[in-house]
């Protein structure tokens, strides 16, 4: 894990009409590390996730990645800062293959535009097979590149979430946001998942992760904000968060 802060997010409010749905939420996170962002229902967490990824305006909040200020104003422009993110719902071409789906992924880095795609040039056309290389390998990475040529649609619920993390990957992103990867899983598929995200940190890359399956979230994580009703009630490692007495009285209702 480096020393070097990937993502810096300080101050974030936001409001929906009579609704504070984030106040004052901060995360720091690290290069190479695996970030969990948990709590109840309702917490705010896919909120937060929506603001940093441009999918909603923040009321107040500054914003940095890698040392560099950004702003969170749409989807498109946060992806080409180097923000990839999946969602809890999952979100695929489903007529696509899944090959076709990842290489949607790669065109954010592309430079031909789209006069190079109608005209086929030359470097258009090593462009185009250049993307398809990257996103075989990253089929292979994440283990389903014999399913390249499957329509997205008819693969199992555990591959979908394995291409949606390829499409994620193929941005080239410095951080990978993952909203509810293991939602839906089986027990084995929880565990391919957790193998997955490791070998994704192992190679470098730096993971912000919502999750509702705490027991994932604490054996995965380097460290963990908690957030209940918008606001931040605990940050630290696993152990610090587990003993937590606020983190305790957020899940379990009560002081324990």
């Amino acid at each position: 894990m480096g020393d070097s802060v990937i993502l810096d997010i300080a101050g974030v409010n936001k409001r929906f009409g009579g609704l504070q749905a984030l106040c004052g939420v901060s995360v720091r996170v690290y290069q190479g590390q695996i970030y969990g962002l948990i709590g109840p229902n309702g917490a705010g967490k896919t909120t937060f996730f929506n603001v940093i990824t441009g999918l909603y305006q923040p009321d107040s909040g500054t914003f940095a990645l890698a040392g560099k200020s950004y702003s969170p104003s749409a989807p498109h422009e946060v992806a080409k800062a180097g923000i990839a993110r999946t969602f809890q719902n999952i979100r695929l071409f489903g007529e696509m293959t899944a090959l076709e789906n990842v290489m949607v992924g790669r065109h954010v880095r592309t430079h031909q535009g789209i006069l190079g795609a109608i005209l086929r040039h030359r470097a258009a056309r090593e462009e185009e097979a250049a993307i398809r290389k990257r996103a075989m390998e990253l089929l292979e990475f994440v283990g389903i590149a014999r399913l390249a040529d499957r329509t997205a649609r008819f693969l199992s619920y555990g591959d979908q979430r394995r291409l949606e993390i390829a499409r994620a990957l193929a941005t080239d992103p410095q951080l990978l946001a993952l909203d509810e990867p293991a939602a839906g899983m089986n027990a084995t598929e929880k565990l391919a998942l957790r193998d997955l995200l490791e070998k994704i940190r192992g190679v470098g890359k730096t993971i912000l992760l919502i999750e509702h399956d705490v027991k994932l979230v604490m054996g995965l994580c380097d460290r963990i904000t908690v957030l209940d009703y918008g606001k931040p009630i605990a940050e630290g490692s696993p152990a610090e968060v587990q003993k937590n007495p606020a983190v305790i009285e957020a899940y379990l209702g009560g002081s324990h």
